[in-house]
């Protein structure tokens, strides 16, 4: 049996989660075999949105595509690189008009990727219906295509509900945002891959890869502080999370999915 090798690693948060993609991702790339990667960046750039600079540091280390969240919008100096570049991607259920792509094509191993970016909206903004949107995209994406989908959204139900919503039409979906890894990987009754969240790329020990004491104070005083990223230190070096996937090449349903934690 051929397979096929995913790796899709969740939310890079500023300098540090940089440096350990930078470090450890190609060699996840080789022990893993991956054929495809995504990485998350929506947080690359000090922990709010990504810059030009951000963006090739990340493609430099191994990603294939990049995918983001609400958090893309940031910088706005970024906008005119989603329309320039088209491996970096935003969530696809924004309306009309907005900068970049939602969805690309990837020819890659002889095979056609097909990269779907969507946005929650339980406890988000309420912008277009991701289910509705998947439906659109993956009409145009046609037979044969291997249908990876990161989904940015706050509601564990409504990751959950995408992911039987879309079981058997894609191949892999992968939940980020939130930072915090489930342990709830697993394959879907049609064979579709799927985790809740993927975790974040950057210092752990702090809170979702931020300052601890900025966070507090934006939860004690309910005043909004800026936050800074975490530093890391000697006992609290930055990490790397994400899934890797294998795929049958011929039925493209998900044999294994594994968590990765690295430092």
């Amino acid at each position: 049996m051929e397979t096929l090798g995913i790796i899709m690693i969740g939310d890079v948060v500023g300098e540090p989660g940089l440096d350990v993609l930078e470090r450890t991702l190609p060699g996840l790339i080789q022990t893993h075999a991956a054929d495809f990667v995504i990485v998350n960046g929506e947080n690359a750039a000090a922990g709010f949105g990504m810059t030009k600079g951000v963006l090739t540091r990340i493609l430099d280390a191994g990603a294939d595509a990049v995918t983001s969240g609400n958090h893309v919008w940031e910088k706005r100096d970024f906008w005119p690189v989603m329309d320039e570049n088209k491996r970096i991607l935003r969530p696809a259920n924004y309306p009309a008009g907005v900068p970049g792509l939602g969805w690309n094509r990837f020819e890659k191993a002889g095979l056609s990727w097909i990269v779907i970016n969507l946005q929650g909206r339980e406890f988000m903004t309420a912008i277009d219906c991701p289910f509705k949107t998947f439906d659109a995209l993956a009409a145009q994406a046609g037979e044969g295509s291997i249908i990876l989908v990161d989904f940015h959204a706050e509601s564990t139900r409504e990751k959950e509900s995408l992911a039987y919503y879309v079981d058997g039409r894609a191949h892999l979906v992968a939940g980020t945002h939130t930072h915090i890894q489930t342990a709830d990987e697993r394959i879907l009754p049609q064979g579709t891959g799927y985790i809740t969240d993927m975790g974040m790329t950057g210092v752990l020990e702090g809170i979702l890869g931020m300052d601890p004491k900025i966070c507090l104070d934006r939860a004690r005083t309910q005043v909004l502080y800026r936050m800074e990223c975490a530093g890391p230190a000697a006992d609290r070096p930055p990490a790397l999370q994400g899934i890797a996937a294998k795929l049958d090449r011929d039925t493209r349903r998900t044999l294994s999915l594994t968590r990765i934690h690295t430092v």
